[in-house]
């Protein structure tokens, strides 16, 4: 596929992708990601998906159980994303950006020679994702805009709220989801939420959970 290239299937999507396993990272169909590439493994990823279909699966780590693992396992649902903004920097580092494609489904990690993990995935659980704004309609927007301005002002938290109002809900949910500071479990209820409204009704809970905790880390901006 080309620069533009247009996902209109799980037929468009590779079945054997690089994964970049990264705690704590969210990234959903339509949303964009920024990395900053500097371990020469990743490096090698990015430049042989480059060549290739330009695309990564970002997907987390299993929590860790009390000891570091030098090969952690991974869970089992991320999100395919597209390189679609990329720079070298002088310093042998890649700044690039993925949009996000499809949810996947890990079949199987392979045994390969890269020094970057491989898996065979399946996009058949996520059919939904290939269409944009599905579901907005039945968003619950102002209960979300409500729990946001609770977080926000809770935590000191500058927020865009112009771009935010002219937003569609897809965009809102899936933003907010990737931006709002909150752990890996979390993010990984967000990520496998089985519609965009039981996402931001998952969002609206574990910002109220949050709150009622006493808020999250207060240098946090939501841009």
């Amino acid at each position: 596929m080309g620069m533009n290239a247009v996902y209109n299937g799980a037929q468009d999507c590779p079945l054997v992708i690089p994964v970049f396993p990264l705690a704590g990272a969210l990234l959903l169909p339509r949303g964009q990601m920024p990395l900053n590439i500097f371990e020469p493994r990743y490096i090698a990823m990015v430049d042989d998906a480059l060549r290739d279909h330009r695309t990564i699966g970002m997907i987390q780590p299993e929590p860790e159980s009390g000891r570091q693992a030098a090969t952690p396992g991974l869970l089992q649902v991320g999100c395919l994303g597209r390189i679609t903004q990329f720079a070298e920097t002088g310093d042998d580092r890649y700044i690039l950006t993925l949009t996000g494609i499809a949810r996947f489904r890990i079949v199987e990690e392979l045994s390969v020679t890269t020094a970057y993990r491989q898996c065979r995935v399946s996009y058949d659980d996520f059919a939904i994702d290939f269409t944009a704004r599905a579901g907005e309609d039945e968003v619950d927007r102002n209960s979300l805009l409500r729990a946001l301005r609770s977080f926000a002002k809770a935590n000191d938290l500058k927020i865009d709220w112009k771009g935010i109002n002219e937003a569609p809900n897809e965009a809102l949910v899936n933003a907010l989801s990737m931006m709002c500071p909150f752990g890996p479990r979390e993010k990984q209820a967000l990520l496998e939420a089985s519609s965009l409204k039981n996402r931001a009704d998952v969002l609206v809970a574990i910002t109220e959970i949050e709150l009622a905790r006493g808020g999250s880390d207060p240098e946090t901006t939501l841009q």
